[in-house]
This record gives C-alpha cells, structure tokens and sequence, in this order.
C-alpha cells in the first residue's frame, strides 16, 4: 500500500487521519508522517493501517499494468 492509496481510501470512506490511527491503533503522527511521507514507518505500522481500511470496507488494488489503486469493497467481498 502507497501513501496514495491510503489517502484515496480515506477520501473514499470520508475517515479523517485521526480517525484512521485510533482504528489502526497507531499515533495520529504516524498515519500523517506515512501519508505525507515525512519518514518511513515500520511494516507493522503500514500493515495495521491498511487492515483498518479494509475493515472499513476498501480494497486495495495491484499494479497491474494500469497503475495501484483502492476501491470500495462488494458488500461480503474481500474487505468487508
């Protein structure tokens, strides 16, 4: 997952950065650091972020040729 996913997948769940940390258990510093990408934080914390948005009902798509992205996740599909 890139920064930009993870903001796109905010943007497309209306979740604030704050509201992300507390869902991913993280600081809100880490989630506006990785996103803003200031430094880089650990796999754990990248991994804890995108669990949070999955659970909130995105998926993230693969380079496949047309670029990564997110999208919503189909009701009882992977993400949900």
């Amino acid at each position: 997952m890139t920064p930009a996913q993870s903001r796109a997948a905010r943007g497309l769940l209306s979740m604030t950065q704050t509201g992300l940390a507390k869902a991913a258990g993280l600081g809100q510093s880490t989630v506006i650091d990785f996103e803003k990408e200031r430094r880089t934080v650990s796999d754990q914390a990248v991994a804890a972020i995108r669990a949070a948005l999955e659970a909130a009902g995105v998926e993230f798509i693969p380079e496949n040729g047309g670029g990564a992205g997110v999208r919503m996740a189909k009701p009882g599909g992977a993400g949900a």
